[in-house]
């Protein structure tokens, strides 16, 4: 492990893992949701953009 002697000093990360760990795992699940949420807004737009032109050819 480097620096840690043992994989429980790893996730310890000197006493302060609980601090480390939540950061890393708030950080990847908005990154996620970033991730996502782009992804979604493209398709809606996309869709909507679809319909409008759409309508705009029926008139």
């Amino acid at each position: 492990m480097g620096h840690f002697a043992s994989f429980a000093d790893f996730l310890q990360m000197g006493k302060h893992g609980l601090y480390v760990w939540l950061s890393y795992g708030l950080f990847s699940s908005l990154f996620l949701y970033n991730i996502v949420m782009m992804i979604l807004n493209k398709r809606a737009f996309f869709k909507n953009a679809k319909r409008q032109l759409r309508r705009e050819q029926n008139l």
